[in-house]
Parts: C-alpha cells; sequence; structure tokens
C-alpha cells in the first residue's frame, strides 16, 4: 500500500484546547480516515508541544511545577480528541525522554555537518543579540511584525527587550535554497495564497535565529556548551519543529513513523516556521523534507480569531453538546474552507444542522429505508440502478475523490460539498420518480426496484463518503441500510452491491433540535 505520513501542529501547552485545535484536529482526521479508505498505509501523528517560556509562566502562575502542569493539560487534550473522534496513530509530548534525546541527536547531526565547514559558513554560531520577544509567538519579531508596538498575532502582549549571547543558527545561508525548493516543487506549501506569502518573505531575505536560550531552563538541553562553558536550553521551535523527525525513535513506531512525512497540517500563522525554518533545519543535518506543508486558516468568533491570549474562546463542550459530536465535527468541515478563514456562530450552525443533515441527508435516509421496508420487506431488490442518476453521481464522487488525493486534495469541504449533492439530486429523484405511486401497481414492480436499489446506493455512497467526517452517524446510517461491518473499512475506489442487504428503520440520524442560544 502507498505510505501516508500525516501531522498535525502538536498543541501548545498553555491552556484548555479551543475551536481553533478542533478544526486543525478534525480536518487532519478526515484526511487520514479518507486515505485509509483509499488503500493507503497510514499514520497519524499529534501531540504536545511542552516547553518554553509561556508555558513555565502559566505554571507558575498555576504554582504547580511545570511537569505537572503539562501532564494536566496533555490528558486534558487526549480526552478532548477521544471525545471528537480523532483516531489518531501516534500522540507525541516534547517532554519525552525519547523526544529529548532526538532532538539532540539531530542538533549533533548539524554540528557534524560543520566540522567540515569554514567557521564563517557554519550553521551554529555563538553571538549576542537585543531583540524584541514575544512570548505567546515564543520568537523575536521583526518590525513586520509589529503593529502599534505589539505582536500581529498576539496583540494583548507586551513585546520584550531581551538580550542574550546564544547559540545562533546561520538561516540566512539558505536564502537560495528555499528559493529553488519553492521553484522546483510549488506544491511544497498550499494552498497558493500561503505559498505566496513565504515567497515574498525569501525575497526580503532572512535572518539568521536563536537555536539557544539562556534565560530559563524548560525545556531541552542544548547538547553543546558555549565558548564560555555556560549550557543553555534549546530553543523552543529547534525543540518543537523536530517532533515530526523523533516520532520513530520512540518503542514500536520505527518503520510506522519513518521519515519523511507526507503533509503537515498546521495553522496559517506558523507557515514561517514550517515551510522556511524547519527545511533549512534539515538541510543543515542532511536529512530529507517532508513532501508538504498544508496552511489552514483560521476560525473565528464575531470577527475575532480563537485565541486564549486574546480572550476569544467558546466551550468546546458547548458547542460539542448542541448537536452531537458528528454534526460538530461536520459543521467545522462544512463551513470553514480548509483552504481559507471561517466563522463560528450558533445561527450558522442551526442552519446548515437542518438544511445538510436533518431535511436533506436525514431525510433522505428515513424515506429511503421506510420505502424500502414497506414495500420489499427491507430486502434491497436484486437490480441495476439509475442510469442516468447514477451517472450523475459518479462525477460527483469522482469531484469529491479530487479533494481528497487529486488536484484538489486535502479539502474535506470539497468532498462533502460534493456528498450534499448526491443527497440532493436523490431526493429530487424520488420526488420524480414518486415510488408510492408505483407501488400502487404490480405491472411496476421492476421499475419500483430500480428506484429502490438507487435509493439504497445512493445512500450507501453518502454512508461511505462521510464517514470519514461523521464516523458514528454514517456507521449507523450503514448498520440501518444492512452493511456488514465497519463502514470505515469500506474502500471508497471500489463499487458498493447493496443488492440483498436487509434494511432497518432505527432512531432518526438527526432529530431536529431545540432552538439554539443566540450567538454572542
Amino acid at each position: 500500500m502507498p505510505r501516508f505520513f500525516l501531522t498535525t501542529a502538536i498543541d501548545y501547552a498553555n491552556g484548555e484546547p479551543h475551536l481553533g485545535h478542533a478544526l486543525e484536529k478534525i480536518g487532519a482526521d478526515a484526511i487520514a480516515r479518507y486515505h485509509r479508505q483509499l488503500g493507503y498505509d497510514v499514520h497519524f501523528l499529534i501531540g504536545m508541544d511542552e516547553h518554553g517560556q509561556k508555558v513555565a509562566q502559566t505554571a507558575e502562575k498555576e504554582g504547580v511545577p511545570p511537569q505537572q502542569f503539562v501532564d494536566g493539560i496533555a490528558t486534558l487534550f487526549q480526552a478532548t480528541w477521544a471525545q471528537l473522534g480523532v483516531a489518531y496513530d501516534q500522540f507525541i509530548r516534547t517532554t519525552s525522554a525519547e523526544h529529548k534525546a532526538a532532538v539532540a541527536r539531530l542538533i549533533e547531526q548539524i554540528f557534524a555537518a560543520d566540522a567540515s565547514l569554514s567557521e564563517d559558513k557554519r550553521n551554529f554560531y555563538e553571538r549576542s543579540y537585543t531583540g524584541l520577544y514575544c512570548v505567546g509567538c515564543e520568537s523575536f519579531k521583526q518590525p513586520s511584525d509589529i503593529v502599534d508596538g505589539k505582536c500581529a498575532v498576539h496583540p494583548t502582549r507586551t513585546l520584550e527587550e531581551v538580550t542574550e549571547h546564544n547559540w545562533f543558527f546561520r538561516l540566512s545561508a539558505y536564502t537560495g535554497r528555499l528559493k529553488k525548493l519553492f521553484a522546483d516543487n510549488p506544491s511544497f506549501l498550499e494552498p497558493e495564497s500561503r505559498r505566496n506569502e513565504i515567497l515574498q518573505l525569501l525575497e526580503q531575505g532572512l535572518d539568521d535565529i536563536s537555536a539557544s536560550r539562556s534565560r530559563f531552563d524548560w525545556g531541552v538541553p542544548f547538547p553543546r556548551p558555549l565558548s564560555n562553558g555556560d549550557t543553555q536550553t534549546t530553543y523552543v521551535w529547534f525543540d518543537a519543529l523536530p517532533n515530526y523527525w523523533t516520532a520513530r525513535f520512540f518503542p514500536g513506531y520505527a518503520d510506522k513513523a519513518a521519515w519523511p512525512a507526507s503533509l503537515h497540517v498546521i495553522g496559517k500563522d506558523i507557515t514561517r516556521f514550517h515551510t522556511v525554518i524547519w527545511p533549512a533545519m534539515l538541510m543543515a543535518a542532511g536529512e530529507p523534507l517532508p513532501a508538504q506543508v498544508w496552511a489552514h486558516g483560521f476560525i473565528s468568533l464575531g470577527g475575532e480569531r480563537f485565541s486564549k491570549s486574546a480572550g476569544v474562546k467558546l466551550q468546546l463542550s458547548e458547542a460539542i453538546d448542541r448537536y452531537g459530536v458528528d454534526s460538530f465535527r461536520y459543521y467545522l468541515l462544512r463551513d470553514v474552507p480548509f483552504d481559507g478563514d471561517g466563522n463560528f456562530s450558533w445561527e450558522r450552525f442551526e442552519e446548515v444542522y437542518n438544511s445538510d443533515l436533518a431535511n436533506t441527508l436525514g431525510n433522505l435516509a428515513s424515506r429511503s429505508i421506510a420505502m424500502i421496508e414497506k414495500y420489499r420487506g427491507g430486502v434491497v431488490p436484486a437490480a441495476a440502478p439509475d442510469d442516468e442518476l447514477f451517472a450523475a453521481h459518479r462525477e460527483s464522487l469522482a469531484q469529491a475523490r479530487a479533494a481528497v488525493d487529486g488536484d484538489r486534495r486535502h479539502r474535506p469541504h470539497e468532498v462533502i460539498g460534493a456528498l450534499m449533492e448526491v443527497a440532493r439530486r436523490t431526493n429530487e429523484y424520488i420526488q420524480r420518480t414518486q415510488p408510492w405511486a408505483l407501488a400502487r401497481d404490480p405491472a411496476n414492480a421492476a421499475q419500483l426496484d430500480t428506484v429502490l436499489v438507487t435509493l439504497a446506493m445512493s445512500l450507501a455512497s453518502c454512508a461511505a463518503w462521510l464517514v470519514p467526517v461523521m464516523p458514528a452517524k454514517m456507521q449507523a446510517l450503514w448498520e440501518q441500510l444492512g452493511g456488514a461491518g465497519d463502514a470505515s473499512k469500506m474502500r471508497l475506489d471500489q463499487p458498493i452491491n447493496v443488492s440483498g442487504w436487509k434494511a432497518t428503520k432505527g432512531a432518526p440520524l438527526f432529530p431536529k433540535p431545540e432552538a439554539p442560544p443566540a450567538s454572542p
């Protein structure tokens, strides 16, 4: 089977998971599930970024040691992903001994490569530096990153003027190689809007960056002392970014997490770290690069990005409980394009739930299964489906396939759009053929069989293609149709034969809810 090693950004352990975290993990989970159903050998990695100044400061405010603090946060995140049905294969934590050892190993590989270079060409060198540091970003800010004296990403945080003598990484030396990377492989970073931002950055030229920090010790020890004998802590991004590479050094994961990764899924705010700093680190260490980085957009509430530091949040439990886990997953992936930004509102959530799930897909399932039970004792007829309708369906499924691993890849919202078109078209087919009228005359038996098998096959396609989005609800639909086993094991590149299935109408898949609360 073709290999597909998928990663997400590891979440920073300074607060509870919010809607922004959920969007990324659910989107990546759907991508992983789709690839499994297309026959890929998938390894899906997520985890926690548990070091850095921000984590140490938050733990201090909580009055607990940093390790105790991040242990609690990691437990909370893992419980949230379990609740949301995020089926990851490996959960990495940067406080793990295996990760720390592997980070030191990667840094030592770069030092080993430096041994053959002249001093002015070496990747690591010592330097004193004074700059404005954003604890929220865990990075020094350039003038272009500052708006009204504040960090553009964390406008509520005061930038700190920091002077340190550290190990630095000669990022500036990689400007040309990075330009060539993007020229030779434009799809290395998608969508295109994100790629254009990085190309503009490269045209401006790159500055060298700190690889170690001296003012705190909550992190991975930097494996080499300074010339004066001082030991330092690895700069948090030199600790966090390698997690994708260090995953294979954990027991049992050598082959499953074999480098390089096929796809990094990240937020657009950390694109520079993943497509400039991370590739340069790998080049310096003589390691292959990941095949692709996908930078999704933000989800906002009332026009403001979800952010703990900015005070914009909504309790995940409230959003999940309103319509259930699967409906929440559907709404996020349906309404927030994975190649752009989106907005959360209760009114829009209700609209999507009622229009797509209750009225279109749920109503189609209820009517179709009820008619199969009433007119054929629940047994799906052994007949060929309607040629004209399935010709249109096949076009929709081809569009869905393209949005998984074709020319429109990694766009779950487009997969959903294609399958909802299948459901809408099938509802129209019911109105056009009127099976209740056909059932009145035995002479129409063959025609009715065609209609009923067409409905069952259409619904089976919806269940198989939407199970990565709504695992529990689509498994329930699969079982109501009479499908055997796990719907998520159904290969999407193979036809579904529903003839002879025993359909049984169950509880409504998407019952009409009470009126939701008003948006804040």
